[in-house]
């Protein structure tokens, strides 16, 4: 056989073998791909599904890590599309990662797989009864959630008045808008709607398609009582890693708010490279590192300062 056959054949059965250990523990360490687009492919090719290293059904938290990791993804994301990025990273750590949509709305895919669109207090039901399936199967004590944007209000809100508060360790939160934003005005907006009697008309307008999306703007009644008895809850330590770019928490200063038991980061301090701003902060390497920290404060390694572009991270 010739030499350029044989070395045909032999990359023919590497690549037979890459394809029927994907998935599986044999195919860890997985490829991570910074890009906060990266979750798309999966949810494309798998519709539903979970991503590589997510929802391991045989995985045992370890005595490094004994706390599950549960992803909450922001407005219009999903378990797979939004956690590209953090799945495979946080499995290829040693942790049992976990990963759900909701706030869909109950129609076919592709609209299933779109996330954070119904009202903030019925994704937080849906997270209590994942997290109390987590807890079962792993048989954890408690879990850690990694939220990005809406993600960090649904966690919250379980938290603060759904009974989280016993079941959640750490909440490390990327670009949460903790008091609202006031993106594009809209906050200002509602406002003068409301104090024109025009509130009513406005949010039947503005929240139309996504009821989630009126609810965290500045000013809303339903972010101002969930913060009337404090942004935190006491029984929970809080990480916030935020971008001073943030196009769509605005300020972005919602997002670092002073607390005994928080902890807030800005990811351009120290770095002028890395240009993250809403979605990029969940794409970039920078954030993923202050993420593994705040996960295991014993861990604290040096995070990476590099050119991170905005939108893809």
């Amino acid at each position: 056989m010739r030499r350029s056959s044989r070395s045909l054949l032999v990359l023919a059965a590497a690549a037979l073998l890459t394809w029927a250990t994907a998935g599986t523990a044999a195919a860890r360490p997985y490829p991570v791909d910074y890009n906060f687009f990266g979750g798309i492919a999966p949810e494309l090719t798998n519709p539903g599904g979970s991503l590589p290293g997510a929802d391991d059904p045989g995985c045992v938290p370890s005595a490094e890590h004994p706390n599950p990791v549960v992803l909450l993804h922001g407005t219009g994301g999903g378990a797979q599309t939004n956690w590209g990025v953090y799945a495979p990273l946080l499995a290829n750590e040693g942790y049992c990662v976990y990963a759900l949509t909701y706030g869909a709305y109950g129609l076919p895919w592709p609209v299933s797989a779109i996330g954070g669109m119904r009202p903030i207090q019925q994704s937080a039901a849906e997270v209590s009864a994942f997290v109390d399936r987590v807890l079962a199967r792993t048989g954890a004590a408690r879990v850690d959630f990694v939220a990005h944007s809406q993600g960090n209000i649904v966690g919250n809100y379980y938290i603060k008045r759904l009974g989280g508060a016993a079941k959640v360790d750490k909440l490390v939160g990327i670009a949460p808008p903790w008091l609202g934003t006031n993106a594009l005005g809209a906050g200002d907006i509602a406002a003068y709607s409301r104090a024109l009697g025009a509130g009513p008309a406005f949010d039947a307008v503005a929240t139309s398609l996504c009821q989630a999306c009126g609810q965290m703007l500045t000013g809303d009644d339903f972010i101002d009582a969930l913060n009337a008895d404090g942004v935190y809850s006491p029984q929970v330590t809080y990480t916030n890693i935020v971008s001073a770019i943030d196009e769509l928490v605005v300020p972005h200063t919602s997002g670092l708010v002073p607390g005994p038991n928080a902890t807030s980061i800005v990811v351009q301090d120290g770095c002028a490279q890395d240009y993250s701003e809403h979605m990029a902060i969940a794409g970039s390497p920078r954030a993923a590192g202050h993420v593994l920290n705040a996960l295991d404060p014993a861990r604290q390694a040096p995070v990476p300062c590099e050119f991170v572009p905005p939108f893809t991270g």
